[in-house]
């Protein structure tokens, strides 16, 4: 039985893609990677990263690519966004899948609910909800989509 690592899954892949000459597959890999390892060595002593370690990372690299192809449409350059597009379907093939915008309503609705029921309400209560509805969501939903929500629903 393999146990193999998420990481060891994207060496794999790169491995792969490489065999094949799909140069915007290994390209996009090839980035992961080296921002996986940058992750090790940061801090104090190099470790090993956990899968949702991993995850964590790979998120922020997709976030880094959606904003980016935002930032080239803006600008009106085409093909690099959709560069930047093709780069995020790649990794997000190594994400979990996000939580549709009803699904965040849900589980917010259940916090602000708890959090309401303890005495808090209205935005000062925004902090308490953040804190609970966070680790339900991790790596399946950016920060600002649940705190927009979040917001709404305290009605700010």
């Amino acid at each position: 039985m393999s146990t193999a690592t998420l990481k060891d899954t994207l060496q794999s892949h790169l491995t792969d893609a490489i065999r094949a000459r799909d140069e915007l597959r290994s390209a996009t890999l090839r980035m992961a990677l080296t921002a996986v390892r940058a992750q090790e060595v940061a801090g104090d002593t190099a470790r090993e990263l956990s899968d949702d370690e991993v995850v964590g990372v790979l998120g922020k690299e997709a976030k880094k690519r959606r904003e980016a192809a935002e930032a080239y449409d803006g600008a009106g350059r085409a093909e690099l966004a959709e560069r930047e597009r093709a780069e995020l379907a790649v990794l997000e093939g190594y994400l979990p899948s996000q939580l549709s915008d009803d699904e965040i309503a849900a589980l917010v609705a259940e916090e602000v609910a708890a959090v309401a029921a303890q005495g808090a309400t209205g935005m000062p209560a925004m902090g308490r909800v953040m804190k609970a509805v966070q680790p339900r969501v991790a790596g399946r939903a950016e920060g600002g989509r649940v705190a927009a929500e979040v917001r709404r629903q305290l009605g700010a």
